[in-house]
């Protein structure tokens, strides 16, 4: 039924990852809520209660590699540690060893204050002394990568001639990896030079992490581990009598074979925030070149998008969805099997009433002993634009909760049965605000949850708002294009009001029904003789908001039936 365009997505989603630098991708927030999000799953799973956050910096011209406050870890992408490897994916796994590292000393710092000694400062000497007095191409524990560059990691700058990155990393072998451009290095060589100035961490984007910008699926942990010894009160710690420091020259890293599954996971989440930024940007410029009509001349129309959906919306999404998805499966069951014979046609039994007599239902009892035969018709194509009023007074009663209730449980059941489905809310705020929460085609599948934003804010100037949804659907294919508007009163805004706005309204409704659109409009305030003065034969009563989702979409049910 549904023409969503998902091909066109997936090049636009190509062609987004193919355009991204390392500069871009190491710097990014999604990068860095990725490794904070591994830090927290570790925190947690160590009984470590507090929160570490990640800092990603490209500062060629900075020998810091990495280092760690104990609540921010801080990695330089750009060191020449890092740049050394030919892959994205090996300087990938670098910088995971960096992370890694940095976060042993988080964790060495709360072990040491149970444990009565300082075993940062032990790791840290351990390090040097298996990358000081290392012999030149001699595989050591943990070594991954040749580097004759000094480096700078935790405890101050000193000359490392292997990196610490197999704590998490698998190596690769240099000469077996495909050849990966780097577009940042020719910048680079000119900052070198001297010709440019150095780049900060502030004007590349860096930024503390946030943990919604985390992959759905970062690296594999557990959520909790049993068997471990419990906390002793403890005089001192023994060593052994002669122990010595041994190399492991066949040490071929820590196993972990997913970099290249992370990466590809990163790379789309990257893509599809840079996409969905471009969304917002052009559907303002459409915005602009919509003609609104003399009464809303001047007036500043705005588009608004979430390009980055948070935890927290998601989290109130998974909280409140449950009852709301089950209502949308009851309502899908009930039209599937009739969509399915349609489609199939042939032979139908079990009738009340018929021409002809289905002598193998003779014995049942209920009366349904009738057939006939039906020609496959397949069912007229549907899109369906869903428009909803965010006015202050929406916040009465609840009203606005079932509003929201409504979207979440209509965009479900079409997009469950394949029917392409927008969602938009409107207010005003220095003009018209418009609100996209789902559009047609969906680029990061998220728009379930934007639908949480869905709330009660200012004014609302309907014709303007009105105008922009019905003309986007106006350009649908599909057979019948329903727009349903939910609202709970008049048009109210400075200067638009009273009958000459409502004469507005009945005029867009007209004549974007002569192109084909039908017209819902679903009245659940105290203005319902006023909207259906506006809406006409349009106009659908609601007077009791528990039966809004349904009878919503029971009314596209109908349409699905046409």
């Amino acid at each position: 039924m549904a023409r969503v365009n998902h091909k066109k997505v997936r090049q636009l989603l190509n062609q987004e990852r193919s355009s991204i630098t390392d500069k871009q991708f190491f710097v990014s927030r999604i990068l860095a809520g990725h490794f904070a999000d591994i830090a927290a799953a570790q925190s947690k799973r160590y009984g470590y209660n507090r929160r570490v956050n990640v800092r990603i910096v490209w500062e060629p011209r900075n020998g810091e590699a990495a280092c760690t406050d104990n609540s921010l870890i801080w990695i330089n992408a750009a060191t020449p540690l890092v740049k050394a490897k030919k892959s994205r994916q090996a300087r990938y796994e670098v910088v995971c060893g960096l992370f890694a590292h940095e976060l042993g000393h988080e964790f060495c710092e709360e072990r040491s204050k149970a444990a009565g000694g300082d075993l940062s400062a032990m790791l840290d000497a351990l390090f040097e002394a298996l990358n000081g007095s290392t012999a030149e191409g001699s595989g050591v524990t943990g070594a991954v990568a040749e580097s004759g560059t000094p480096a700078s990691g935790c405890g101050g700058t000193r000359s490392m001639k292997r990196s610490r990155t197999a704590l998490l990393a698998k190596p690769k072998d240099d000469e077996n990896e495909a050849e990966a451009p780097n577009p940042d290095d020719a910048a680079e060589a000119s900052a070198a030079g001297g010709d440019a100035a150095p780049i900060s961490a502030a004007g590349n984007g860096a930024c503390f992490a946030d943990a919604s910008k985390a992959p759905d699926k970062p690296l594999e942990v557990t959520e909790k581990e049993g068997g471990r010894i419990p906390l002793m009160q403890t005089d001192h710690v023994s060593t052994p009598n002669r122990g010595a420091l041994e190399y492991d020259n066949d040490y071929q890293g820590a196993g972990y074979d997913a970099s290249a599954r992370d990466i590809e996971a990163l790379l789309n989440r990257m893509a599809e925030e840079r996409l969905e930024v471009k969304r917002t940007s052009q559907l303002n410029d459409l915005a602009q070149s919509i003609s609104y009509g003399d009464i809303h001349e001047g007036v500043k129309i705005t588009v608004h998008r979430i390009a980055s959906v948070s935890h927290t919306l998601r989290d109130r999404y998974d909280e409140a969805s449950p009852p709301l998805l089950s209502i949308s499966k009851q309502l899908q069951r009930s039209i599937t099997r009739q969509l399915q014979d349609q489609r199939r046609g042939g032979r139908q039994t079990g009738l009340y009433m018929g021409r002809r007599l289905d002598v193998h239902a003779l014995p049942r009892d209920d009366g349904r002993v009738f057939s006939k035969m039906r020609l496959p018709n397949d069912t007229p194509e549907l899109a369906i634009g869903l428009l909803l009023d965010e006015s202050g007074s929406m916040g009465c009663g609840s009203r606005a909760t079932y509003a929201r209730a409504t979207a979440i449980i209509l965009y479900d059941f079409c997009q469950s049965l394949h029917i392409p489905v927008m969602v938009y809310g409107h207010s005003t705020d220095d003009g018209v605000a418009l609100y996209s929460y789902a559009e047609f085609d969906s680029i990061d599948q998220l728009d379930r949850y934007r639908m949480m934003d869905i709330s009660a804010r200012g004014s609302n100037r309907d014709g303007a708002a009105l105008r922009f949804v019905t003309e986007q659907l106006a350009k649908r294919s599909e057979d019948i294009r329903l727009l349903i508007l939910v609202s709970d009163g008049q048009p109210a805004d400075a200067g638009y009001y009273g009958t000459a706005a409502e004469e507005d309204l009945r005029g867009i409704k007209a004549e974007y029904r002569r192109k084909g659109i039908c017209f819902v409009a679903a009245a659940i305030g105290d203005d319902k003789d006023n909207m259906e003065r506006i809406y006409g034969d349009a106009f659908l009563d609601i007077s009791d908001l528990h039966t809004l989702p349904v009878t919503l979409t029971n009314v596209v049910k109908r349409f699905i039936r046409t």
